[in-house]
């Protein structure tokens, strides 16, 4: 008889639990994993869901590479928005995100960028451009480590269409992401830096010096998707459609992005 009032008492108990639970999850908010370029346009986005009445989005970015492979290990992202496809690919050949919500809404293109207080008057880049004059006796190029960063990739690519791969790679500065390329630019530690047009654009520091040719490189583009563990998440779900659809357009133009039919 104990035992059946004990259950009796425990029972609404453990339901009230459950249902706190239940409601506590529904206010964590979600997780993006993005790329670093796309800090300022996704902390925009993320207050706009927050004047909306959600809770406010959790953050990390960081180059796509170290995201990827931190999801890869099992860190909790609900969404990945990646700077390159093959990141996205690679993720998505290891089963960690839901496939059929893919898409790649944003488009960028890349800058050669120096201090903002650099001589180096805005030029044409051409195969035949010397860079390694622009460069100086000593002077350094920043950029992503192009051995997985995506803007070091696309550099790679565009020094390559140039022919002058082979003479700059050992004068690279090797970032771990776009915006640490961009820190040794304003901080006039390289003279010269290659990073994503959006980037140049949000600092004071630095100043384009020219644009690569979009033939010069692999196109820039920014696949998004839900991430395997949030596929059932309706709050996962409602943000993603709102950074991937006509609501975010303005903010994404507001900071230099292009925007991609998908």
């Amino acid at each position: 008889m104990r035992r059946l009032v004990l259950g009796a008492l425990i029972a609404p108990l453990m339901l009230g639990i459950t249902g706190l639970s239940a409601s506590a999850r529904a206010q964590e908010g979600v997780t993006i994993f993005a790329a670093a370029s796309l800090t300022d346009a996704m902390k925009a986005l993320g207050e706009a869901w927050r004047a909306k009445g959600n809770p406010l989005p959790r953050f990390s970015f960081a180059a796509s590479s170290a995201l990827a492979r931190q999801m890869e290990q099992g860190a909790p992202a609900d969404i990945f928005a990646s700077a390159d496809e093959p990141w996205m690919d690679y993720v998505e050949q290891r089963d960690l995100i839901a496939k059929d919500t893919r898409v790649s809404p944003l488009a960028n293109a890349l800058a050669l960028i120096a201090p903002a207080d650099s001589r180096l008057q805005p030029l044409h880049l051409a195969r035949d451009t010397d860079i390694a004059a622009l460069l100086g006796s000593n002077g350094r190029i920043a950029t992503g480590d192009p051995s997985n960063v995506p803007v070091g990739k696309y550099a790679q690519a565009a020094l390559t269409w140039m022919g002058q791969w082979n003479a700059l790679s050992p004068r690279l500065a090797r970032a771990d992401n776009v915006r640490s390329a961009l820190l040794l630019v304003e901080r006039g530690e390289a003279p010269l830096g290659i990073v994503y047009s959006t980037d140049a654009a949000a600092s004071r520091g630095v100043k384009v010096v020219a644009t690569f040719p979009a033939e010069s490189h692999p196109p820039v583009t920014y696949p998004f998707a839900l991430t395997r563990r949030a596929a059932g998440n309706a709050q996962a779900r409602a943000f993603f459609a709102f950074i991937t659809g006509d609501e975010a357009a303005e903010t994404y133009r507001r900071f230099g992005f292009a925007l991609r039919a998908h």
